[in-house]
């Protein structure tokens, strides 16, 4: 007896290649320094340029520097003892920049000494971040604000700066877009901010000056003095009174507003009340909706008017389940 076998399978041999760790060498040099530069200023001068000559080569070329971040909140706590570190290692990396810095963000450590340095070496400057440098002062932005012609964005919040600090900004950078300043300023009076911001800076497209002293009339001198304004932080502004006219002119001329977490779409006017106290005494305060006299009469009185309908209805509904 016969039997019809189909045709034999081959057997196929699978060959398993192993790839080995990818050599970081051969990366190309633009993708590389683009690794690099995502390290921050810190990390690379402190390490990774000493990994091998080709990288400490990248990290020389000005166009590496031509932003540097030294604004973690980590540098502060590793190297809070040694601000003259931060110091050396900022002004290296502005030399290395050579002349071609447009964005620099520092944190803490800033002094009047390495603002003036940087405005000798970075004409080009869009961008400065200085934030919570409490021992600049005045004095520093003075000497040096005419030095930073193209000067952008400004972030010069939890400082202790004055009017004088806001007005030679905005009388010595032209195209001034961005302004962040809230924190600890003092001898103002409420609007004194608010007027200096609208008089000098028309050109403003962002502004965050949370926990201002400013009132109406200076929010009204910003929204005049400042046509193209378009993101507006007034969040933890105490003086102001939110009325229904000065929140439909906010509403029609800011794209992008916060006044308190959770806004609601209209109101009158706001009012801070205590949230809630911790352990350690702290107090912490929201914005809620504050409503008149009149309001609550009227809420009173529709809720009244609600409960006679109901009560009607249900005599209704006695009267036909008897009959």
């Amino acid at each position: 007896m016969s039997s019809s076998l189909g045709p034999a399978k081959k057997k196929v041999k699978l060959e398993i290649t192993t790839t080995k760790n990818p050599n970081w060498l051969e990366l190309p040099r633009d993708l590389t320094a683009n690794i690099l530069h995502r390290l921050g200023a810190f990390e690379i001068l402190t390490n990774a340029r000493n990994v091998c000559p080709y990288w400490w080569n990248i990290c020389k070329d000005p166009s590496m520097w031509r932003n540097i971040d030294m604004g973690a909140f980590y540098l502060y706590l590793q190297a809070h003892t040694h601000f003259d570190l931060l110091f050396k290692l900022c002004q290296y990396a502005v030399d290395l920049s050579s002349g071609h810095l447009e964005k620099i963000h520092i944190y803490r450590f800033g002094t009047d000494d390495l603002l003036k340095y940087i405005a000798d070496r970075a004409s080009r400057l869009k961008c400065i971040r200085l934030e919570s440098c409490m021992i600049i002062s005045d004095e520093g932005w003075c000497e040096v604000a005419k030095k930073f012609p193209l000067l952008e964005e400004v972030d010069i919040s939890n400082a202790f700066q004055s009017k004088k600090t806001l007005e030679v900004i905005g009388q010595s950078c032209p195209l001034l877009k961005s302004l962040t300043y809230y924190g600890m300023s003092y001898g103002f009076t409420p609007d004194d901010e608010a007027f200096v911001i609208a008089n000098t800076m028309p050109g403003l497209r962002h502004l965050n000056i949370r926990g201002n002293q400013l009132s109406n009339v200076g929010l009204i001198a910003i929204l005049d003095g400042c046509p193209l304004l378009e993101s507006l932080d007034i969040e933890g502004c105490d003086n102001l009174d939110i009325t229904e006219s000065l929140w439909q002119r906010l509403n029609s001329q800011i794209k992008h507003l916060l006044i308190w977490e959770d806004c609601p779409d209209s109101y009158n006017n706001v009012q801070l009340e205590l949230a809630y106290e911790d352990s350690d005494g702290n107090s912490y305060w929201e914005y809620v909706e504050k409503f008149d006299d009149d309001d609550d009469e009227e809420e009173e009185e529709e809720e009244d008017a609600e409960e006679e309908e109901e009560e009607e209805e249900e005599d209704d509904d006695d009267d036909d389940s008897d009959t």
